[in-house]
């Protein structure tokens, strides 16, 4: 499959794709790329919607089940005074990749395009069902939001995801959820404080309560966080002014089967047992709304709540894809990401049945220096193939 020259084609493809920058929200030339890769390689159609989320397609002469292969076009940004590679130089050095988004995860996408190209072309289109790839925006923002387009474009019955897992193959990963708890005080000179409501004592009080939650655990993806990762008052600089209002930001990070309502319960509980305790205390609970501005111009919002997921390694897609990898040389262990992808809503929300598996080391994403190696390179354009030949026959 992977001859000489398509050896090459694939460090021309990474090495333009890491060339330009894509930021979130700034994905348009990246995309503009990817829609023009794809024509190139054969695919039947291009579709770019409103998120500017690009999606290919290419249809097999028989009927069949729709496959999605996902990855995303935008990155974290860079400080390039601390990198010692240029970042969006693609410079190949000692059989490594480097530039922003190598790992994490445009080499991923691009491999995925190409690999979907190539069976196109090899089989003739004799094939079963349509294959889908698709290159998302905002994912380092808002996981699954932008998604949530592409399925209802796709209609697939099987999601690939491209996030780096070192060539192992990803069953499931633990959720996220961005919760804000705000308290209410009175504001007064500090110099007479009993004049007013001191906010962030009423907000301590409240933060040590939420430490005492107990959380659940899984057998597989461990336990259930809830951490503090933000506190601020108001008005700030507070000069000689009792504050009447603080905020604090927590990261959840979810289990399978939370919702957004089990979530917050815990929190809501004990505001009011402390309403109750306290004719002074006043408080609220919520999830972070997002929003942010599409390169298309378009406004892309959300509640940040991205449901945990996973399927048992038996279920008969699975065992598929890692008979097709094995009959290639490849033995990839089976485990869970830690972290959160765009499968949150494939998986999580719609319950579509899902895998990952990207080259990389999950390690080295947003990194100074990020790389890949050009073997986990080929070895994953290899990889997308044979698990695509097996799903698609």
């Amino acid at each position: 499959m992977l001859t000489e020259e398509r050896r090459e084609e694939v460090v021309k493809v990474l090495q333009k794709a890491i060339q330009i920058k894509s930021y979130s929200g700034e994905e348009g030339e990246f995309a503009k790329y990817l829609e023009k890769l794809f024509l190139e390689l054969g695919y039947d159609r291009v579709h770019v919607d409103e998120y500017g989320n690009v999606i290919a397609s290419v249809k097999g002469k028989y009927e069949g089940p729709r496959i999605l292969c996902e990855g995303h076009m935008d990155t974290v940004p860079v400080n390039e005074s601390q990198w010692t590679k240029e970042p969006f130089g693609g410079e190949v050095s000692d059989g490594k990749l480097y530039g922003r988004g190598s790992t994490d995860m445009k080499s991923a996408l691009c491999l995925m395009a190409l690999a979907g190209g190539y069976l196109a072309k090899d089989l003739n289109k004799e094939f079963a069902g349509e294959l889908f790839v698709a290159g998302s925006v905002h994912e380092e923002c808002f996981e699954g939001v932008a998604a949530r387009s592409i399925s209802k474009y796709a209609k697939p019955d099987y999601v690939i995801i491209g996030e780096p897992s070192q060539l192992h193959l990803k069953v499931g990963q633990k959720g996220r959820g961005e919760i804000v708890v705000e308290t209410f005080g009175k504001p007064a000179h500090s110099s007479n404080p009993k004049e007013g409501i001191n906010s962030v004592y009423k907000m301590m009080k409240l933060i040590e309560e939420i430490r005492k939650i107990p959380f659940s655990h899984h057998e597989i993806l461990g336990d259930g966080v809830l951490e503090l990762t933000d506190i601020k008052s108001s008005p700030y600089p507070g000069a000689s002014v009792v504050p009447d209002y603080c905020m604090a930001t927590y990261d959840r990070r979810l289990l399978v089967g939370e919702t957004m309502e089990d979530v917050l319960k815990p929190i809501q509980d004990i505001i009011n047992k402390l309403t109750k305790e306290d004719n002074e205390f006043k408080a609220k609970v919520s999830y972070s709304d997002g929003k942010d501005k599409c390169w298309t111009g378009n406004d892309i919002v959300c509640k940040r709540f991205f449901p945990g997921w996973i399927y048992d390694e038996k279920e008969e897609y699975i065992q598929k894809a890692k008979t097709a990898l094995k009959e290639i040389g490849q033995e990839p262990p089976v485990s869970c990401w830690y972290f959160c992808t765009n499968a949150s809503h494939y998986a999580g929300e719609l319950g579509i049945k899902t895998i990952g598996y990207g080259p990389s080391k999950e390690s080295l994403a947003h990194t100074i220096d990020e790389y890949i190696e050009l073997e986990q390179a080929y070895r994953g354009i290899e990889g997308y193939y044979a698990i695509l030949k097996a799903y698609l026959k």
